[in-house]
């Protein structure tokens, strides 16, 4: 369900917009319209929309439009042109307060500069919104001291911002927006001005949270690794106009252009893509009907030299290897039982291709696939996972 629906968002700075609104729709581009007119287009014509509690990520380089774009979906920047729908309520129809509200209970804002407060304890600091909203004492408090513990900073309220890392004051920052249990949070470059391996704990945090509240955020970055690592979707924008929106297999595999070919060649992909995206449909014998000559048959089939067991539920109950399994053959045993290796190597498929290499290159048998109740999904062969590191054999629709 769309919590955030845009519809043909422009913004374009500079005397008489509305000329360049026109000259848009003669599909001139922002380079002529700034020529020809000394006007800028900060954003062209964007069309998308925010599922509730996604983290939807919008990114691009300097000058790209992000940032205006995000400071046009709370109305910080007014719109030249097009619409902006929450939950179906109209942000350009508002008046000043009707806005004020949205911004205050439905909208929580972070900034990339924290703008703490420096005489202001953390919880000060923290609680400073909910005094705005003229919320009483004892209320702002608890949400304040709820918000502080939900980021990790329960024990510093009485703290001030320079006592603080760099990471801390962004959680801080992250607490103050949280504090109005806001359903909607636009994080601007939240992350930007971290240190690398702060940057990356700040982002291990957000997802962790996201687990936890369930918000639907949109966060703005120039890293396409951040994108990738945090964003359930992302829009890629130049010169103000969005590029693509997919989720980030769809931007890795399937580039709109060569300015996002261009964008994404550098990438990690094994970072990126998950298990379910490599995975195989495993060949398997039930351990409750199928005996050693059924497995054998199969083995041979198929040209596999072990096989997975499951039983009627399609739970994993473990493998066999051809071998012993051939060997009771020929003594005419008729259960599988005795020959069942019950400890194998499992992942859930949404773990990240990177963390299966060790175990594809240790292992001599494929990596089992399974689900919260242990049946069995798929396995991971070697040549599937080195297929995904050039992009190649990788299956979207899993």
């Amino acid at each position: 369900m769309s919590e955030i629906k845009v519809e043909g968002l422009t913004k374009i700075f500079g005397k008489r917009p509305k000329q360049g609104l026109k000259l848009l729709d003669e599909g001139k581009t922002k380079d002529e319209i700034l020529e020809e007119t000394g006007l800028t287009v900060g954003v062209n014509k964007a069309d998308f929309e925010v599922d509730q509690g996604e983290i939807f990520v919008i990114m691009g380089l300097s000058g790209s439009g992000k940032s205006t774009l995000v400071r046009l979906l709370n109305r910080l920047i007014e719109p030249t042109g097009g619409k902006v729908w929450l939950n179906d309520e109209d942000l350009a129809a508002m008046d000043d307060k009707q806005l004020r509200e949205v911004r205050r209970k439905k909208m929580g804002m972070v900034f990339q500069k924290f703008g703490l407060f420096p005489f202001r304890t953390i919880l000060d600091n923290v609680v400073y919104g909910l005094e705005v909203q003229g919320i009483s004492e004892e209320d702002r408090m608890q949400k304040a001291q709820n918000a502080l513990e939900l980021v990790g900073l329960k024990g510093y309220e009485n703290q001030y911002p320079d006592q603080l890392s760099g990471g801390m004051q962004q959680r801080v920052g992250l607490a103050r927006a949280l504090a109005n249990d806001p359903p909607i949070l636009l994080m601007d470059e939240a992350f930007s001005a971290l240190d690398p391996l702060i940057r990356k704990d700040m982002q291990d945090e957000l997802l962790d949270l996201q687990t936890k509240m369930q918000k639907t955020i949109i966060f703005i970055t120039h890293d396409l690794d951040e994108a990738l690592r945090i964003g359930d979707r992302i829009t890629i924008m130049k010169d103000g106009a969005i590029v693509q929106v997919g989720t980030p297999e769809e931007i890795l595999t399937n580039p709109a252009n060569d300015y996002v070919e261009r964008f994404v060649e550098d990438v990690d992909r094994s970072k990126v893509y998950t298990v379910k995206n490599i995975m195989v449909r495993p060949e398997t014998v039930n351990l409750e009907k199928d005996g050693p000559r059924v497995a054998l048959q199969r083995m041979r089939d198929a040209d596999i030299s072990s096989i997975y067991v499951t039983n009627k539920n399609r739970e994993l109950e473990g493998i066999c290897h051809a071998a012993e399994v051939s060997a009771a053959v020929k003594e005419d045993a008729k259960d599988l039982r005795p020959l069942l290796h019950t400890e194998v190597p499992t992942v859930d498929e949404e773990t990240p291709v990177h963390d299966v290499f060790d175990m594809v290159s240790t292992s001599n048998v494929p990596i089992a696939v399974v689900d919260e109740n242990n049946r069995l999904r798929g396995i991971v062969i070697r040549s599937k996972v080195l297929a995904a590191l050039s992009g190649k054999e990788v299956n979207l629709d899993a």
